[in-house]
């Protein structure tokens, strides 16, 4: 039997760069998600005219208080080339590979991307990496410098830039990664389902090493425009961004549009212990996909969660763990009314009261294609802590007023991380428009 494990991660969210810094606030109950007003160019760009005035923005700054600059990552030539959300997801591969204990450092003094990996068959280790978006900003820009201008002012580079699996190909291009390449877009359900796909492909044989999640960088005006026009994102609590998302909670009115990138290494158990890997530096074990479609609506579920169920049963009936065995639920829980509650139905058909659940979007917002990896990341790393990450903003349960508040029975970790857990098994969801939904299964590593 092919066991496959999680040896590295790397991670980009409005909390900030790096798996300690985002796992330290995260804990802490920081919040990551800010007034529009902060953005540059606020009035010029219109971001005053939207009714949504809260997103969840990348911190730039100095990567020594664990934000985000390109140029630790990049030389400027490279920068250019690249459109952001493959930046991110090439960062966090770079730091992914390099905890996984998989590059070789190369002489060069630069902090950027410039170390070998160490496998001496590159055609065993594989990428799949997705965006839900791709790069929202080159369509804008050159859109406008078309009409504007025409044919001579769009970017030579404008397609390359923009589709979806380029932060896949750079990543296999930068470090001449041969095995399966693989981009994911499914929408909000892309991250997770990159790393399921990615398990997949391991359990078959096609890799030994999968370099797999999801990336996003869609902060843009027109971005938060649509998602306003569709009434999907939070028109509450402009004045006080860090409450506006509240999974399961009576306030909760639309999902926070945020940005970021989650990477993690995973490889077959032998492979790692064959490399010199013990168990302290495996982070959990992934023990089951599951993948379904709705078949309903392209934008809302089933307020029975029936396609939640789909997967999740399925994911464990895979890992052939009862569900009575599952010790925490990271949900998908975007802080949309019927979404929130249309989850929570279907885990009441699967988990017992005392499971522990929580949202982690009430910290970061929703990372739309990232969300399901960096999520996934969060999963694993309770596990490995014992650490469960809180709900932020859950004061009332279900008590929205088409709630049926006693269906909303578990440990939602309200406003508080809950320390010294011991996790054993845990599940990751992610759901998108149209229907689809993700879950994997993530278990206690043990030899």
């Amino acid at each position: 039997m092919t066991r496959v494990v999680v040896t590295g991660i790397g991670i980009i969210s409005p909390l900030g760069v790096g798996l300690s810094h985002n796992w330290k606030r995260l804990i802490a109950g920081d919040s990551g998600i800010i007034s529009t007003t902060q953005l540059p160019n606020y009035i010029q760009d219109g971001w005053d005219k939207i009714p949504s005035k809260v997103v969840g923005k990348v911190p730039s700054g100095s990567i020594a208080d664990g934000k985000w600059d390109v140029t630790d990552y990049f030389a400027k030539s490279e920068a250019r080339r690249l459109a952001e959300f493959s930046q991110y997801a090439m960062a966090c591969t770079q730091d992914a590979l390099r905890d996984s204990n998989l590059l070789e450092a190369s002489s060069s003094t630069t902090t950027t991307l410039q170390d070998e990996v160490c496998i001496k068959d590159k055609r065993r280790i594989g990428v799949a990496v997705g965006s839900g978006i791709g790069s929202f900003g080159d369509i804008c820009n050159n859109t406008q410098a078309y009409l504007e201008a025409g044919y001579k002012k769009v970017q030579p580079l404008f397609i390359p830039r923009l589709l979806n699996n380029m932060a896949a190909g750079n990543i296999s291009i930068k470090w001449g990664l041969k095995g399966p390449l693989h981009s994911v877009s499914t929408a909000c359900a892309t991250g997770l389902q990159a790393i399921g796909d990615a398990y997949n492909f391991i359990k078959m044989d096609y890799s030994d090493v999968m370099i797999c999640g999801g990336t996003e960088s869609s902060i843009h005006p027109l971005a938060l425009s649509g998602f306003a026009r569709a009434r999907s994102v939070v028109t509450d609590f402009n004045d006080a961004p860090h409450l506006a998302s509240r999974p399961f909670d009576k306030q909760r009115n639309g999902f926070v549009l945020s940005e970021g990138c989650g990477v993690m290494v995973i490889e077959k158990l032998s492979h790692a212990l064959e490399r010199g890997l013990t168990s302290d530096d495996i982070y959990g074990e992934i023990l089951g996909y599951g993948v379904s479609g709705d078949a309903h609506h392209i934008t809302a579920p089933r307020e029975d969660g029936e396609g939640a169920y789909n997967a999740m049963n399925q994911a464990l009936t895979r890992a052939q763990i009862d569900p009575l065995m599952i010790d925490y639920v990271n949900a998908h829980a975007t802080s949309t009314v019927i979404g929130d509650r249309a989850e929570n139905n279907a885990m009441n058909k699967l988990f017992a009261e005392q499971t522990l659940v929580s949202s982690t979007k009430s910290s970061v917002g929703h990372l739309l294609g990232a969300a399901g990896a960096v999520e996934s990341i969060f999963t694993v790393n309770a596990i490995k802590t014992g650490q469960v990450p809180p709900t932020l903003n859950l004061d009332d349960a279900g008590g929205h007023a088409d709630d049926d508040s006693s269906q909303f029975k578990f440990d939602y970790v309200a406003n508080r991380a809950r320390l010294g857990v011991d996790l054993n098994y845990a599940v990751c969801n992610s759901f998108g428009f149209g229907g689809v939904n993700s879950s994997l299964v993530f278990g206690k590593f043990k030899l």
